[in-house]
């Protein structure tokens, strides 16, 4: 089955994948990965630029037992295709604490295992225990160190697909976590276009002084458009689906705000979001 990905990236960009499946199983993600395709996973897409060609692989999108999460006394289970946001309601369900900064990280827990994804100072290495990676071999857990975590990265690649993780957590009460999200919401409302659409910050935080965000402000790139999709006037660092935007469009805008920072601070920004379907020597450089 081929569908466009365009629907499953909060961009709204992207070609079709060559073929797609929703395994419902670890056992049925087992023998998708022994047919010795070419195998990528996508979640909620908030992280993902898709190639306007599409993507010559199967795409697996996990569903069913794959996306539940369970509350256990200090730690939370979670399949890898469940939501951040569905995990953290359990979590302040049973009065749990720790994963409030996943508000702001509207993805999935394997997407988040994936690229130790974070904000607010915290991220998924201070909380993960270990996750359950299914391979074309077979199953087996890895703990945070095996994961090779570090500043938005880990050593997974494709073909290798997190099923599910354990978060360790603490006994916090569910009012204290209510309000800290509600306060952090605030706080990302308040700084970043959430009411747009766009995949999430694009490029990391360089070691500089100033962020990727106000140093793309400095070099007036706020506002800034190519095609459909424009440098959000709210905060630089995103890029908004302004009407019609191709993937196309904001790889153009990445590669302006490259050359930018480059001539201005002489610093070499590295994007945060995840490309998808373009060949393994492609560079935006």
């Amino acid at each position: 089955m081929s569908v466009e990905l365009a629907r499953y990236t909060t961009l709204g960009t992207g070609g079709p994948a060559r073929e797609f499946a929703q395994p419902t199983s670890i056992a049925e993600v087992e023998s998708l990965l022994r047919r010795g395709e070419n195998v990528a996973v996508v979640g909620l897409g908030s992280n993902l630029l898709v190639a306007d060609d599409g993507v010559d692989a199967l795409v697996l999108h996990l569903e069913g037992e794959l996306a539940a999460v369970r509350a256990l006394e200090l730690s939370l289970r979670a399949g890898g295709g469940a939501a951040n946001a569905v995990a953290l309601h359990k979590a302040r369900a049973a009065g749990l604490g720790g994963f409030e900064f996943a508000c702001a990280i509207p993805g999935t827990i394997g997407g988040g295992v994936w690229m130790n994804a974070g904000a607010y100072g915290r991220d998924f290495s201070a909380v993960l225990q270990r996750a359950l990676v299914a391979t074309a071999d077979g199953t087996g857990w890895l703990d945070r160190h095996e994961l090779g975590l570090s500043y938005r990265h880990s050593d997974l690649r494709h073909g290798q697909v997190v099923v599910e993780a354990e978060l360790l957590l603490h006994a916090r009460p569910s009012e204290e976590i209510k309000a800290e999200v509600r306060a952090l919401n605030a706080r990302r409302k308040a700084a970043q276009p959430t009411n747009r659409r766009t995949f999430g910050s694009v490029f990391k935080n360089p070691e500089h002084e100033l962020t990727a965000g106000r140093m793309l402000e400095a070099c007036g790139l706020k506002g800034h458009r190519i095609g459909g999709a424009q440098i959000s006037p709210k905060h630089a660092n995103f890029i908004e689906n302004a009407g019609g935007a191709r993937t196309e469009d904001a790889l153009a805008l990445m590669r302006e705000a490259i050359r930018r920072a480059r001539e201005q601070f002489g610093v070499q920004l590295q994007h945060e979001v995840e490309l998808l379907g373009f060949p393994a020597d492609w560079s935006l450089l």
